[in-house]
């Protein structure tokens, strides 16, 4: 092939996958089956951190917290009753710290007059590693999945859009639910290109979700996701989601760097 005909076909491969990228669809990475198994979790107990752990939220205040959108603010979502609840016209928070390995235990609450279907029902995320401003890093998907049907690659305890989680063990809007998550972040070459990928293991309510699972690099909504961005420590995120439907409330947030 001489250098003309394989500089035409190298601008055509181009263009194909530039328009390729354009069309694509958010529902093109959404897996609806097969559905994973529906398990009742015992009964949950309010856990107290351990001795070498560090509070991230205990509910009196936000200290520990500041705005994605600036991080020199402090976070705003609302703090009553021992509980923090998403304020969604305050945006995403996220830890002021930063944690490479680490051990996390973290409660949420749908509320129990929770409107809405699919995922405009109680959606919110937990992101492991925080790698930007908005929606940037690891999503562990926050989500009403009781009764609640939607794209199992975006149900609670998935890896959104990357990993089902191995059982459905949520419990009815109203009543307090369990992730505990081992995280053990990426590791970076010196020249940016991957090492070692993401692992995550999660118990939702007790009942193992995610076992030493591999990420296929940070979420995204449109696309298939991969390592294009090394990057090191990172803090924790919450994301206030802008469904229209009563927002998510959280309590006894706990870490344990490893």
């Amino acid at each position: 092939m001489n250098r003309r005909i394989l500089l035409t076909a190298l601008l055509a491969s181009g263009t194909f996958m530039a328009q390729a990228q354009e069309k694509a669809k958010p529902e093109d990475t959404e897996v609806w089956e097969p559905a994973p198994k529906v398990v009742t979790p015992g009964k949950i107990t309010f856990e107290s951190a351990p001795s070498d752990a560090i509070i991230l939220f205990d509910g009196k205040n936000l200290n520990e917290w500041v705005s994605v959108a600036d991080r020199t603010k402090k976070a705003e979502w609302d703090v009553a009753n021992g509980v923090m609840t998403v304020n969604k016209t305050k945006g995403n928070i996220e830890t002021k710290r930063a944690f490479t390995n680490y051990q996390l235990h973290l409660e949420w609450r749908v509320p129990a007059n929770i409107t809405g279907t699919g995922q405009g029902r109680g959606n919110s995320g937990l992101f492991l590693a925080s790698i930007g401003k908005g929606d940037e890093g690891y999503e562990l998907q926050i989500l009403d999945a009781y009764n609640n049907k939607t794209y199992v690659n975006g149900m609670a305890g998935s890896i959104y859009k990357q990993v089902i989680p191995l059982a459905n063990p949520c419990r009815p809007p109203g009543e307090w639910q369990t992730y505990d998550v081992i995280w053990t972040a990426p590791v970076f070459n010196g020249d940016g290109s991957l090492q070692a990928p993401a692992r995550v293991t999660v118990f939702f309510n007790g009942v193992l979700v995610q076992n030493n699972t591999a990420l296929q690099g940070p979420t995204q909504y449109i696309g298939k996701p991969s390592y294009s961005k090394a990057h090191g420590a990172s803090p924790i995120k919450l994301q206030a989601h802008g469904d229209k439907s009563e927002p998510l409330s959280f309590r006894n947030i706990w870490i344990r760097e490893l």
